[in-house]
Protein backbone atom coordinates (compact mmCIF):
# COMPACT_ATOMS: atom_id res chain seq x y z
CA UNK A 1 0.00 0.00 0.00
CA UNK A 2 1.38 3.51 -1.11
CA UNK A 3 0.09 7.30 -1.10
CA UNK A 4 0.67 9.55 -4.26
CA UNK A 5 0.26 12.68 -5.16
CA UNK A 6 0.81 14.97 -8.26
CA UNK A 7 0.67 18.79 -8.75
CA UNK A 8 0.66 20.69 -12.02
CA UNK A 9 1.24 23.97 -11.07
CA UNK A 10 3.16 27.48 -12.12
CA UNK A 11 5.24 28.14 -8.92
CA UNK A 12 7.42 25.84 -6.77
CA UNK A 13 5.10 22.98 -5.79
CA UNK A 14 8.13 20.86 -4.18
CA UNK A 15 6.58 22.40 -0.20
CA UNK A 16 2.80 21.52 -1.16
CA UNK A 17 3.77 17.83 -2.87
CA UNK A 18 6.04 17.35 0.36
CA UNK A 19 3.17 18.63 2.62
CA UNK A 20 0.57 16.64 0.79
CA UNK A 21 3.47 13.43 1.33
CA UNK A 22 2.80 14.39 5.14
CA UNK A 23 -1.44 13.97 4.83
CA UNK A 24 -0.63 10.26 3.02
CA UNK A 25 1.87 9.11 5.44
CA UNK A 26 -0.12 6.58 6.78
CA UNK A 27 -0.51 4.45 3.31
CA UNK A 28 3.31 3.94 3.81
CA UNK A 29 6.21 4.83 6.46
CA UNK A 30 9.09 2.69 4.70
CA UNK A 31 10.43 5.46 1.86
CA UNK A 32 9.46 8.14 0.74
CA UNK A 33 10.23 10.02 -2.65
CA UNK A 34 9.40 13.48 -4.77
CA UNK A 35 10.68 14.28 -8.66
CA UNK A 36 9.95 17.59 -10.26
CA UNK A 37 9.86 19.30 -13.44
CA UNK A 38 11.16 22.62 -15.00
CA UNK A 39 12.89 21.08 -18.02
CA UNK A 40 15.06 18.69 -16.45
CA UNK A 41 13.75 15.92 -14.17
CA UNK A 42 15.44 16.65 -10.22
CA UNK A 43 14.32 13.40 -7.91
CA UNK A 44 14.76 12.92 -4.17
CA UNK A 45 14.03 9.43 -2.63
CA UNK A 46 15.48 7.73 0.45
CA UNK A 47 14.23 5.56 3.32
CA UNK A 48 12.21 6.94 6.04
CA UNK A 49 9.35 9.48 6.74
CA UNK A 50 8.72 12.44 4.60
CA UNK A 51 10.03 14.38 7.59
CA UNK A 52 13.57 12.27 7.75
CA UNK A 53 13.71 12.29 4.06
CA UNK A 54 13.46 15.85 2.90
CA UNK A 55 14.06 19.73 4.46
CA UNK A 56 13.78 23.11 3.10
CA UNK A 57 17.27 22.68 1.48
CA UNK A 58 16.09 19.85 -0.08
CA UNK A 59 12.95 21.26 -1.38
CA UNK A 60 14.28 24.14 -2.85
CA UNK A 61 17.07 22.27 -4.80
CA UNK A 62 13.60 20.63 -6.36
CA UNK A 63 11.76 23.74 -6.99
CA UNK A 64 9.59 23.26 -10.33
CA UNK A 65 6.19 24.16 -10.93
CA UNK A 66 5.39 20.28 -11.52
CA UNK A 67 5.70 16.98 -9.60
CA UNK A 68 4.98 14.04 -8.25
CA UNK A 69 5.70 12.81 -4.53
CA UNK A 70 5.25 8.92 -3.12
CA UNK A 71 5.42 7.29 0.29
CA UNK A 72 6.04 3.59 0.39
CA UNK A 73 4.96 0.70 2.17
CA UNK A 74 6.96 -2.29 0.07
CA UNK A 75 4.52 -5.32 -0.50
CA UNK A 76 6.80 -6.32 -3.63
CA UNK A 77 9.98 -5.99 -4.25
CA UNK A 78 13.32 -4.88 -2.25
CA UNK A 79 13.71 -2.45 0.60
CA UNK A 80 16.98 -0.77 -1.09
CA UNK A 81 15.92 2.73 -1.34
CA UNK A 82 16.96 2.93 -5.10
CA UNK A 83 14.08 0.52 -5.84
CA UNK A 84 11.71 2.91 -3.95
CA UNK A 85 9.45 5.46 -6.37
CA UNK A 86 9.16 7.87 -8.30
CA UNK A 87 11.16 6.48 -11.22
CA UNK A 88 11.93 8.14 -14.19
CA UNK A 89 13.30 7.71 -17.83
CA UNK A 90 14.86 10.35 -20.27
CA UNK A 91 14.40 8.32 -23.34
CA UNK A 92 12.27 7.55 -25.60
CA UNK A 93 10.58 10.28 -23.82
CA UNK A 94 11.16 11.97 -20.34
CA UNK A 95 9.06 9.88 -17.95
CA UNK A 96 8.36 10.34 -14.15
CA UNK A 97 6.21 7.69 -12.54
CA UNK A 98 4.59 7.00 -9.24
CA UNK A 99 1.87 4.48 -8.65
CA UNK A 100 -0.23 2.76 -5.80
CA UNK A 101 -1.16 -1.10 -6.10
CA UNK A 102 0.39 -4.24 -7.43
CA UNK A 103 1.45 -5.83 -10.78
CA UNK A 104 0.58 -9.32 -10.59
CA UNK A 105 2.06 -10.38 -14.17
CA UNK A 106 5.11 -9.36 -12.84
CA UNK A 107 7.31 -12.14 -14.23
CA UNK A 108 5.09 -12.00 -17.75
CA UNK A 109 5.55 -8.07 -18.01
CA UNK A 110 9.28 -8.67 -17.31
CA UNK A 111 10.05 -11.20 -19.72
CA UNK A 112 7.78 -9.58 -22.54
CA UNK A 113 9.47 -6.29 -21.94
CA UNK A 114 13.13 -7.56 -22.14
CA UNK A 115 11.98 -9.41 -25.01
CA UNK A 116 11.46 -5.85 -26.56
CA UNK A 117 15.17 -4.74 -25.74
CA UNK A 118 14.29 -2.80 -22.11
CA UNK A 119 16.11 -3.55 -19.11
CA UNK A 120 14.49 -3.95 -16.33
CA UNK A 121 16.81 -2.85 -13.09
CA UNK A 122 14.50 -2.47 -10.44
CA UNK A 123 12.41 -5.42 -8.46
CA UNK A 124 9.64 -2.56 -8.01
CA UNK A 125 6.93 -3.04 -10.13
CA UNK A 126 6.28 0.16 -10.90
CA UNK A 127 9.36 0.11 -13.65
CA UNK A 128 7.19 -2.42 -15.40
CA UNK A 129 4.30 -0.07 -15.61
CA UNK A 130 6.76 2.49 -17.00
CA UNK A 131 8.37 0.77 -19.92
CA UNK A 132 5.13 -0.23 -21.31
CA UNK A 133 3.83 3.23 -21.10
CA UNK A 134 6.95 3.92 -22.68
CA UNK A 135 6.85 1.38 -25.21
CA UNK A 136 3.05 2.32 -26.12
CA UNK A 137 3.73 5.94 -26.35
CA UNK A 138 7.21 4.93 -28.45
CA UNK A 139 4.72 2.67 -30.98
CA UNK A 140 2.23 5.62 -31.41
CA UNK A 141 5.02 7.97 -32.66
CA UNK A 142 4.19 10.51 -30.71
CA UNK A 143 5.18 14.35 -32.09
CA UNK A 144 3.56 15.92 -31.03
CA UNK A 145 1.66 13.94 -27.87
CA UNK A 146 -2.21 14.58 -28.67
CA UNK A 147 -4.61 13.60 -26.12
CA UNK A 148 -6.31 10.89 -28.52
CA UNK A 149 -2.37 9.32 -28.88
CA UNK A 150 -1.80 9.41 -25.25
CA UNK A 151 -4.75 7.52 -24.27
CA UNK A 152 -4.17 4.82 -27.20
CA UNK A 153 -1.55 4.79 -25.09
CA UNK A 154 -3.03 4.26 -21.93
CA UNK A 155 -4.92 1.74 -23.19
CA UNK A 156 -2.70 -0.73 -24.58
CA UNK A 157 -1.04 -0.77 -21.19
CA UNK A 158 -3.97 -1.09 -18.99
CA UNK A 159 -5.17 -4.33 -21.84
CA UNK A 160 -1.07 -5.14 -20.55
CA UNK A 161 -0.63 -4.96 -17.00
CA UNK A 162 -2.93 -6.81 -14.72
CA UNK A 163 -3.20 -5.73 -11.40
CA UNK A 164 -4.52 -3.08 -8.91
CA UNK A 165 -2.94 0.44 -10.25
CA UNK A 166 -3.53 4.28 -9.83
CA UNK A 167 -1.16 5.73 -11.74
CA UNK A 168 0.60 9.17 -11.84
CA UNK A 169 3.38 10.49 -14.29
CA UNK A 170 4.79 13.54 -15.55
CA UNK A 171 5.23 13.88 -19.76
CA UNK A 172 8.39 16.39 -20.04
CA UNK A 173 7.15 19.60 -21.86
CA UNK A 174 3.98 17.92 -22.32
CA UNK A 175 1.55 18.13 -18.82
CA UNK A 176 0.95 15.44 -16.84
CA UNK A 177 -1.18 12.20 -16.96
CA UNK A 178 -3.18 10.04 -14.68
CA UNK A 179 -4.87 6.78 -14.99
CA UNK A 180 -6.06 3.77 -13.13
CA UNK A 181 -6.47 0.23 -13.86
CA UNK A 182 -9.95 -1.46 -15.39
CA UNK A 183 -11.73 -2.80 -12.04
CA UNK A 184 -10.33 1.19 -10.51
CA UNK A 185 -9.06 -1.37 -7.06
CA UNK A 186 -6.84 1.22 -5.91
CA UNK A 187 -8.16 4.83 -5.29
CA UNK A 188 -7.60 8.04 -7.12
CA UNK A 189 -8.81 11.79 -7.06
CA UNK A 190 -8.24 14.95 -8.98
CA UNK A 191 -8.58 18.40 -7.34
CA UNK A 192 -8.45 21.38 -9.17
CA UNK A 193 -7.20 25.18 -7.76
CA UNK A 194 -8.03 29.19 -9.35
CA UNK A 195 -5.06 31.03 -9.28
CA UNK A 196 -3.93 34.29 -10.60
CA UNK A 197 -1.81 32.67 -13.32
CA UNK A 198 -4.84 29.88 -14.45
CA UNK A 199 -5.80 26.53 -13.00
CA UNK A 200 -3.48 24.06 -11.16
CA UNK A 201 -4.42 20.76 -11.11
CA UNK A 202 -3.69 17.94 -8.04
CA UNK A 203 -4.11 14.24 -7.97
CA UNK A 204 -3.97 12.20 -4.80
CA UNK A 205 -4.73 8.86 -3.20
CA UNK A 206 -7.63 10.29 -0.92
CA UNK A 207 -9.76 13.55 -0.63
CA UNK A 208 -7.81 14.33 2.54
CA UNK A 209 -4.70 15.56 0.82
CA UNK A 210 -6.40 17.38 -2.22
CA UNK A 211 -8.05 19.50 1.29
CA UNK A 212 -4.28 19.93 2.63
CA UNK A 213 -2.66 21.47 0.46
CA UNK A 214 -5.79 23.34 -0.49
CA UNK A 215 -7.53 21.69 -3.61
CA UNK A 216 -10.90 21.65 -4.38
CA UNK A 217 -12.30 18.04 -5.22
CA UNK A 218 -13.15 17.47 -9.02
CA UNK A 219 -13.45 13.85 -8.78
CA UNK A 220 -12.57 10.54 -7.98
CA UNK A 221 -11.14 8.78 -11.12
CA UNK A 222 -13.68 5.59 -12.28
CA UNK A 223 -12.65 2.22 -13.34
CA UNK A 224 -9.80 2.27 -16.43
CA UNK A 225 -10.05 5.70 -16.71
CA UNK A 226 -7.27 8.29 -18.14
CA UNK A 227 -7.09 11.96 -17.61
CA UNK A 228 -4.51 13.98 -19.20
CA UNK A 229 -3.68 17.58 -19.04
CA UNK A 230 -1.28 19.13 -21.08
CA UNK A 231 0.79 22.21 -21.39
CA UNK A 232 -1.90 24.63 -21.83
CA UNK A 233 -4.00 23.37 -18.88
CA UNK A 234 -6.51 21.87 -20.73
CA UNK A 235 -8.05 18.82 -19.20
CA UNK A 236 -9.19 15.81 -21.31
CA UNK A 237 -10.56 12.81 -20.09
CA UNK A 238 -11.68 9.09 -20.85
CA UNK A 239 -12.42 5.77 -19.57
CA UNK A 240 -10.73 3.15 -21.25
CA UNK A 241 -10.59 -0.08 -20.26
CA UNK A 242 -12.55 -0.43 -18.03
CA UNK A 243 -13.63 -4.14 -17.09
CA UNK A 244 -15.96 -3.95 -13.98
CA UNK A 245 -15.99 -1.90 -10.76
CA UNK A 246 -13.81 -3.14 -7.33
CA UNK A 247 -12.79 -0.87 -4.98
CA UNK A 248 -10.71 -2.18 -2.27
CA UNK A 249 -13.44 -2.30 0.75
CA UNK A 250 -9.99 -2.84 2.98
CA UNK A 251 -9.19 0.85 2.68
CA UNK A 252 -13.31 1.52 4.39
CA UNK A 253 -11.86 -0.74 7.05
CA UNK A 254 -8.56 0.12 7.84
CA UNK A 255 -6.49 2.16 5.09
CA UNK A 256 -7.88 5.55 4.37
CA UNK A 257 -8.01 8.40 6.84
CA UNK A 258 -11.74 8.61 8.29
CA UNK A 259 -11.45 11.94 7.23
CA UNK A 260 -11.39 10.81 3.56
CA UNK A 261 -14.24 10.62 0.78
CA UNK A 262 -14.26 7.91 -1.18
CA UNK A 263 -17.24 7.05 -3.61
CA UNK A 264 -19.35 9.98 -2.07
CA UNK A 265 -19.24 8.92 1.02
CA UNK A 266 -17.28 9.77 4.40
CA UNK A 267 -14.85 6.96 4.93
CA UNK A 268 -16.30 7.68 9.08
CA UNK A 269 -19.96 6.87 8.41
CA UNK A 270 -19.16 3.83 6.19
CA UNK A 271 -17.12 2.87 9.70
CA UNK A 272 -19.67 3.83 12.34
CA UNK A 273 -22.57 1.75 9.50
CA UNK A 274 -20.05 -1.46 10.20
CA UNK A 275 -20.00 -1.42 13.41
CA UNK A 276 -23.87 -0.85 13.72
CA UNK A 277 -23.59 -4.31 11.90
CA UNK A 278 -21.50 -5.71 14.10
CA UNK A 279 -23.90 -5.71 17.15
CA UNK A 280 -26.23 -8.46 15.63
CA UNK A 281 -23.49 -10.69 16.11
CA UNK A 282 -22.54 -9.81 19.10
CA UNK A 283 -26.46 -10.89 19.98
CA UNK A 284 -25.79 -14.29 18.42
CA UNK A 285 -22.66 -14.84 20.14
CA UNK A 286 -24.62 -14.34 23.97
CA UNK A 287 -22.42 -11.75 25.10
CA UNK A 288 -22.68 -9.48 27.71
CA UNK A 289 -19.99 -7.33 27.72
CA UNK A 290 -20.47 -3.86 29.83
CA UNK A 291 -17.74 -1.51 28.32
CA UNK A 292 -16.83 -1.41 24.03
CA UNK A 293 -13.66 0.11 23.80
CA UNK A 294 -11.41 0.52 20.14
CA UNK A 295 -8.01 -0.47 19.48
CA UNK A 296 -6.85 2.83 18.33
CA UNK A 297 -7.07 4.74 16.24
CA UNK A 298 -8.28 2.72 13.50
CA UNK A 299 -11.67 1.14 15.17
CA UNK A 300 -13.04 4.36 16.94
CA UNK A 301 -15.52 4.50 14.54
CA UNK A 302 -16.61 1.28 14.81
CA UNK A 303 -16.83 0.83 18.53
CA UNK A 304 -18.70 4.08 18.63
CA UNK A 305 -21.43 2.51 16.19
CA UNK A 306 -21.22 -1.21 17.79
CA UNK A 307 -21.71 1.19 21.46
CA UNK A 308 -24.25 2.88 19.83
CA UNK A 309 -26.63 -0.29 18.75
CA UNK A 310 -26.30 -2.19 21.98
CA UNK A 311 -27.06 0.84 23.81
CA UNK A 312 -23.57 0.01 25.61
CA UNK A 313 -21.12 2.36 26.99
CA UNK A 314 -17.84 3.59 24.47
CA UNK A 315 -14.90 4.55 26.53
CA UNK A 316 -11.46 4.18 25.61
CA UNK A 317 -10.02 1.81 27.58
CA UNK A 318 -6.22 1.72 25.90
CA UNK A 319 -4.10 4.79 25.85
CA UNK A 320 -2.36 5.50 22.67
CA UNK A 321 0.99 7.05 21.90
CA UNK A 322 0.38 8.99 18.69
CA UNK A 323 4.54 9.12 18.02
CA UNK A 324 4.50 5.20 16.98
CA UNK A 325 3.33 4.12 13.71
CA UNK A 326 0.87 2.05 12.23
CA UNK A 327 1.57 -1.55 13.26
CA UNK A 328 -0.12 -2.97 10.58
CA UNK A 329 2.90 -1.25 8.71
CA UNK A 330 5.79 -2.95 9.96
CA UNK A 331 7.29 -5.80 8.21
CA UNK A 332 8.17 -8.26 10.81
CA UNK A 333 6.20 -9.74 13.22
CA UNK A 334 8.95 -8.98 16.26
CA UNK A 335 8.85 -4.68 14.98
CA UNK A 336 4.90 -5.26 15.20
CA UNK A 337 4.47 -6.42 19.01
CA UNK A 338 6.69 -3.91 19.48
CA UNK A 339 5.59 -1.23 17.93
CA UNK A 340 2.54 -2.06 19.90
CA UNK A 341 3.73 -2.43 22.74
CA UNK A 342 5.18 1.29 22.22
CA UNK A 343 2.02 2.57 21.69
CA UNK A 344 -0.42 1.43 23.91
CA UNK A 345 -1.65 0.85 27.47
CA UNK A 346 -4.16 0.16 29.28
CA UNK A 347 -6.13 2.55 31.06
CA UNK A 348 -7.15 0.02 34.15
CA UNK A 349 -9.76 1.86 35.82
CA UNK A 350 -12.06 1.82 32.26
CA UNK A 351 -11.17 -1.87 32.55
CA UNK A 352 -10.51 -3.41 35.63
CA UNK A 353 -12.78 -5.73 36.99
CA UNK A 354 -15.11 -5.40 33.44
CA UNK A 355 -16.54 -7.51 31.02
CA UNK A 356 -14.52 -5.57 27.87
CA UNK A 357 -15.72 -6.06 24.31
CA UNK A 358 -12.34 -4.37 22.54
CA UNK A 359 -13.57 -3.82 18.74
CA UNK A 360 -10.47 -3.71 16.62
CA UNK A 361 -10.49 -3.55 12.27
CA UNK A 362 -9.32 -6.55 11.15
CA UNK A 363 -7.24 -9.84 12.74
CA UNK A 364 -4.60 -10.86 10.53
CA UNK A 365 -1.89 -13.23 11.84
CA UNK A 366 -3.42 -12.81 15.33
CA UNK A 367 -0.29 -12.54 17.11
CA UNK A 368 -0.92 -8.79 17.94
CA UNK A 369 -4.22 -9.45 18.65
CA UNK A 370 -2.91 -12.07 21.15
CA UNK A 371 -0.70 -9.83 22.95
CA UNK A 372 -3.72 -6.77 22.91
CA UNK A 373 -5.72 -9.27 25.04
CA UNK A 374 -2.62 -10.14 27.20
CA UNK A 375 -2.26 -6.40 27.59
CA UNK A 376 -6.01 -5.90 28.83
CA UNK A 377 -6.24 -8.87 31.38
CA UNK A 378 -2.71 -6.91 32.68
CA UNK A 379 -4.94 -3.88 33.01
CA UNK A 380 -7.65 -6.03 35.38
CA UNK A 381 -10.52 -6.86 32.74
CA UNK A 382 -12.45 -9.79 33.80
CA UNK A 383 -13.54 -11.00 30.32
CA UNK A 384 -12.22 -10.16 27.24
CA UNK A 385 -14.23 -10.37 23.88
CA UNK A 386 -12.25 -9.88 20.71
CA UNK A 387 -14.52 -7.83 17.95
CA UNK A 388 -13.35 -7.53 14.50
CA UNK A 389 -14.42 -4.99 11.98
CA UNK A 390 -13.73 -6.90 8.90
CA UNK A 391 -14.38 -10.66 8.39
CA UNK A 392 -12.15 -13.40 8.66
CA UNK A 393 -9.08 -13.05 6.37
CA UNK A 394 -7.97 -16.01 4.34
CA UNK A 395 -6.32 -15.05 1.62
CA UNK A 396 -3.45 -12.86 0.96
CA UNK A 397 -3.79 -9.66 -1.09
CA UNK A 398 -1.98 -9.31 -4.48
CA UNK A 399 -3.71 -5.70 -4.68
CA UNK A 400 -1.30 -3.56 -2.87
CA UNK A 401 -2.11 -4.36 0.59
CA UNK A 402 0.32 -6.89 2.71
CA UNK A 403 -1.95 -9.50 3.82
CA UNK A 404 1.41 -11.62 3.73
CA UNK A 405 1.75 -14.98 2.38
CA UNK A 406 -1.47 -17.50 3.35
CA UNK A 407 0.55 -19.83 5.63
CA UNK A 408 0.46 -16.91 8.33
CA UNK A 409 -3.10 -15.73 8.11
CA UNK A 410 -4.65 -17.19 10.64
CA UNK A 411 -8.41 -17.42 9.37
CA UNK A 412 -7.32 -19.70 6.71
CA UNK A 413 -6.08 -22.53 8.83
CA UNK A 414 -8.53 -22.15 12.04
CA UNK A 415 -11.96 -21.91 12.70
CA UNK A 416 -13.35 -18.84 15.40
CA UNK A 417 -12.94 -21.17 18.77
CA UNK A 418 -9.40 -21.83 17.43
CA UNK A 419 -8.41 -18.63 17.09
CA UNK A 420 -10.38 -17.14 20.32
CA UNK A 421 -7.73 -20.13 21.90
CA UNK A 422 -4.86 -18.90 20.20
CA UNK A 423 -5.38 -15.20 21.17
CA UNK A 424 -6.35 -16.12 24.79
CA UNK A 425 -9.77 -14.17 23.96
CA UNK A 426 -13.58 -15.49 26.34
CA UNK A 427 -15.02 -15.31 22.55
CA UNK A 428 -13.84 -13.73 19.24
CA UNK A 429 -16.33 -12.53 16.67
CA UNK A 430 -16.01 -11.38 13.09
CA UNK A 431 -18.18 -8.85 10.88
CA UNK A 432 -20.44 -10.94 8.37
CA UNK A 433 -18.97 -10.63 4.42
CA UNK A 434 -22.74 -10.96 3.84
CA UNK A 435 -23.81 -7.89 5.85
CA UNK A 436 -20.10 -5.83 4.93
CA UNK A 437 -21.63 -6.01 0.87
CA UNK A 438 -25.19 -4.91 2.08
CA UNK A 439 -23.34 -1.88 2.90
CA UNK A 440 -22.48 -0.97 -0.80
CA UNK A 441 -25.52 -2.69 -2.81
CA UNK A 442 -25.17 -1.92 -6.58
CA UNK A 443 -21.40 -1.10 -6.23
CA UNK A 444 -18.60 -3.26 -6.61
CA UNK A 445 -15.89 -3.32 -4.34
CA UNK A 446 -12.97 -6.06 -4.22
CA UNK A 447 -13.24 -8.20 -0.87
CA UNK A 448 -10.86 -11.16 -2.69
CA UNK A 449 -8.91 -11.07 0.93
CA UNK A 450 -11.98 -12.50 2.60
CA UNK A 451 -14.03 -14.19 -0.10
CA UNK A 452 -10.67 -15.59 -2.63
CA UNK A 453 -12.96 -13.79 -5.34
CA UNK A 454 -10.51 -12.22 -7.32
CA UNK A 455 -11.36 -9.49 -9.50
CA UNK A 456 -8.79 -9.88 -12.04
CA UNK A 457 -8.86 -13.41 -11.73
CA UNK A 458 -5.56 -15.50 -10.27
CA UNK A 459 -4.30 -18.74 -10.92
CA UNK A 460 -2.38 -20.68 -8.32
CA UNK A 461 0.80 -20.26 -10.21
CA UNK A 462 0.66 -16.85 -10.41
CA UNK A 463 -0.20 -16.82 -6.58
CA UNK A 464 2.51 -18.99 -5.61
CA UNK A 465 4.95 -16.60 -7.92
CA UNK A 466 3.93 -13.39 -5.67
CA UNK A 467 4.50 -15.57 -2.16
CA UNK A 468 7.61 -16.14 -3.15
CA UNK A 469 8.44 -12.84 -4.08
CA UNK A 470 7.03 -11.41 -0.78
CA UNK A 471 8.90 -14.45 1.38
CA UNK A 472 11.98 -13.49 -1.10
CA UNK A 473 11.89 -9.64 0.01
CA UNK A 474 10.00 -9.43 3.34
CA UNK A 475 11.80 -10.52 6.23
CA UNK A 476 9.98 -12.85 9.17
CA UNK A 477 7.70 -14.84 6.23
CA UNK A 478 6.85 -17.62 7.98
CA UNK A 479 5.84 -20.95 6.49
CA UNK A 480 4.12 -21.95 9.92
CA UNK A 481 0.09 -21.78 9.94
CA UNK A 482 0.39 -21.77 13.73
CA UNK A 483 2.58 -18.37 13.60
CA UNK A 484 -0.23 -16.47 12.29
Amino acid sequence: MCGIIGIYGFDNVAPEIAFGMTALQHRGQDAAGLVTFDGHFRIKKGNGLVSQVFNDTILDCLSAPAGLGHVRYATQGSFDPAHAQPIYMNYPFGLAMVHNGNVINFHELSKNLQQDHRIIETTNDLELILCTLAANLERQNLRPMTPDAVFAAVSETQKAVSGAFSVLTLLANQGMLAFTDPFGIRPLVMGKRVTGHGPSFAFASETSCLEAVGFQFVKELSAGEAVFIDSERRVHSKVLERRGSAACVFELIYFAREDSVIRGRLVAGDRVRMGKLLARKVREAGLDPEVIIDVPSSAYFFASGLAEELGLPYRRGLSKNKYVGRSFLFPTQDKRELAVRQKLSPLKPVIAGRRVAVVDDSIVRGNTSKYLVDLLRSGGADRVYFISAAPPVRFPCVYGIDMSVQTELIAAHNEVPDIAKFIKADAVVYQSLEDLRGLFPGEGICDACFSGEFPTGLDEKTLAEIEQDRARYRPGVSENPESA
